[in-house]
């Protein structure tokens, strides 16, 4: 993560990564150029409505905006790159998953199952922050899975009502994972005819499309959540699996236990990636362990 001490320095970066001009940036907020002059130079801050505007056009979390944003700001670690934030640089790592296991019994009003098309909105925007997403999956696609495995499709938002992070998990059939994993099927291709009834199948696959959250703290109650729902399986040899890119999701999965089927170093190389594009799997039961 990079540490950011004003909103100016921020925004910035954000225009740079994103090879915005200012001109562009400026007619996205509605203002004129010397407006985002301005505020990159910390010769202003924005107003109220703009700070939320700021949260629409750059997808940056609010409380990252606001803690910049101020008179005196509160200087803040970020990445761009997984979209999360910390306030120190001894709480950027990703906390020990004994922890999380430790403190899985945690809630959180401001967690809910996934259930307007909003939310839907917000996740696949999210989504393509992972390098090996080109691809948007299908909205119904997360529907049948939210109707399949509610405890598991879940949104969080932040004290002020912005998003923060989600889980997406797809009940998928053995056959359908087995594809996955020999690399015959895509995730991008995946269909509600891929997905099975838990209640009805012995032998099937939990499988994480994606979870993200903007830091450790909204990280903590997400993984209780999941976490919540594996304990309370009654088959603990379940598969879970997942495909991901993203270089912090290597170390949760080794300490879960899991194992890598494949690993892409091509991918790394094309996108220039921090880490190759993967596929964990693991039973339940390791989880536990």
């Amino acid at each position: 993560m990079k540490k950011y001490s004003s909103i100016g320095e921020l925004l910035k970066e954000y225009r740079d990564r994103n090879r915005i001009s200012q001109q562009n940036l400026a007619a996205e907020f509605d203002v004129d150029v010397r407006t985002i002059s301005r505020w990159e130079k910390n010769e202003t801050l924005l107003k109220p409505d703009k700070e939320e505007e700021m949260v629409d056009i750059t997808f940056i979390p609010y409380q990252v905006i606001r803690n910049l944003n101020a008179p005196i700001s509160i200087p803040t670690y970020y990445d761009f790159e997984l979209r999360k934030y910390s306030l120190s640089q001894a709480s950027n790592e990703l906390p020990d998953p004994q922890w999380l296991k430790s403190k899985m019994n945690l809630s959180t009003d401001r967690l809910r199952t996934i259930s307007h098309s909003s939310d839907i909105e917000e996740i696949i925007r999210c989504t393509l922050y992972q390098t090996y997403i080109t691809k948007p999956i299908h909205k119904e696609l997360i529907k049948s899975a939210v109707a399949l495995l509610p405890e598991l499709n879940v949104i969080l938002f932040d004290h002020s009502g912005y998003y923060s992070g989600h889980s997406v998990f797809f009940p998928l059939s053995l056959d359908s994972y087995n594809k996955i994993r020999d690399r015959t099927l895509k995730e991008e291709d995946l269909s509600e005819k891929d997905f099975v009834n838990i209640k009805n199948e012995t032998d099937y696959v939990i499988y994480s499309y994606d979870i993200n959250a903007d830091c450790n703290e909204n990280l903590y109650f997400i993984s209780g959540e999941v976490l919540r729902f594996f304990k309370n399986l009654k088959n603990k040899n379940i598969l879970f699996a997942g495909c991901t890119s993203r270089h912090d999701n290597y170390l949760i999965n080794n300490h879960v236990r899991s194992t890598t089927v494949w690993e892409d170093k091509e991918f790394q190389e094309k996108f220039k990636s921090k880490a190759p594009l993967r596929l964990y799997e693991g039973t339940i039961k390791k989880i536990f362990k």
